[in-house]
Order: C-alpha cells, then structure tokens, then sequence
C-alpha cells in the first residue's frame, strides 16, 4: 500500500509529492526544491523515513515541477521519466527561470519516456499513465486504481483547472482531457494536485465553475 507525502516548495508554491510502501521504496514527484533548505526538507524526510528512492517522475515540466529534478537524480542516482512531448517544455523551463529571477541548473541526463498505458511499478503497488494535455503539451497523470487517486499535476485544481496561455497550452484541450479522462474515473478518487488542496473528481463534478 502507497503513503503519500507531500512538500510545498518555493515563492510558486507548488506541490512535491513523495510516494512510499511498506518496503521503503519511493518514488518522487515533481520535484519543485529550489532553496537548498527545501533539498534538504526532502532529504531529510526520506532519510528519517529509511527510504530508497528508486523513480524520478514528472507530471509535466513547467519550471516550478523541475527545480529539484537535477538535485534528486544526482542524489539518489536517478533518470528523469516524463511524456515525450515534455523534452521541448524542460529544455526551455530555465529560460522561464530567468524570466521569474528564479535561475536554476536544469537536468540533462538520460529521458525515460512514459506514455498512456504505460504503468510504473513500485512494489506490489502500480500507477497508471493518463496522458492529460491541455495546460501543458505532454502532460500525464499518475493514477492508482487500487487505492483510488491521481497524482495529477496542474490539469484539474480544487475548483479550478491548469492554466493555458503557456506555450503549448490549449483551454479546449484541457478541457477534453478532464472530461475524458479524469471525470470518467470513480467520484471517490483523489485528486492530489500540483498546487492547492487535494480534492475528489466528484466534488469537480458538481463544484468546478471551469466544467459545468
């Protein structure tokens, strides 16, 4: 069974998500460390916690999501897995980093292409791969039929829904992709998302203003 841990990191408040089972494997999410204190929050939690992280994830790759991406692989010997349709967007997110005055050493190690259908394993425990674009162009969500949740990065907010006046961004797409692929799953599951309070894809159904 998979407990989550999440961290709120830098000025852009963005959600990091740490997901462990009974073996001490884990497996990070979107990393968004980008003061060394933040690195070592998460260092610390996955060492007072006996972890071996064994997966590097990206849900998408705007810059607040890949702070820590270089930081982790290099710690804990890790290759960056994410959509193929992401390369272009985490090339460019240090541009943006400097645009926000918020300069950072992006990763450039070896890419692990995920893509729907795909399912990353952890154990016993298995997330599967929804492809959601529509904020970003290759964004995924990572979602656990057994346990009923989605780590969903920044498609579907409490109340709300990602953005889409970035490159690549597109408003209808966002919106087909939460209708076809997030609100088809159960309304008990979990939405943990890339920023805010997690919430349920029953509650986005009958509360969301963005998809009444």
């Amino acid at each position: 069974m998979l407990q989550i841990q999440s961290f709120i990191f830098s000025p852009i408040q963005e959600n990091t998500y740490i997901l462990y089972n009974e073996f001490k494997q884990c497996i990070v999410i979107d990393p968004g460390c980008y003061f060394d204190e933040e690195k070592e929050t998460l260092q610390t939690f996955i060492q007072q916690k006996g972890l071996k992280p064994v997966m590097l994830l990206n849900t998408h790759c705007h810059l607040d999501h890949v702070f820590g991406n270089k930081f982790v692989a290099e710690t804990y010997s890790l290759k960056l897995q994410l959509h193929e349709k992401e390369k272009a967007v985490l090339s460019f997110a240090p541009t943006s980093g400097l645009m926000y005055n918020m300069p950072f050493d992006n990763y450039t190690g070896e890419l692990i292409e995920l893509k729907e259908g795909d399912k990353v394993l952890l154990g016993g425990d298995e997330l599967e791969i929804i492809e959601a674009p529509g904020h970003s162009p290759g964004s995924i969500c990572f979602y656990c039929r057994k346990q009923h949740f989605v780590i969903g990065g920044d498609v579907l907010f409490q109340r709300s829904i990602g953005r889409t006046d970035l490159p690549g961004g597109s408003h209808q797409t966002l919106l087909n992709s939460i209708r076809k692929k997030l609100f088809t799953l159960p309304d008990e599951t979990i939405v943990y998302s890339g920023h805010g309070s997690p919430t349920t894809i029953g509650e986005e159904k009958k509360q969301n203003p963005y998809l009444s």
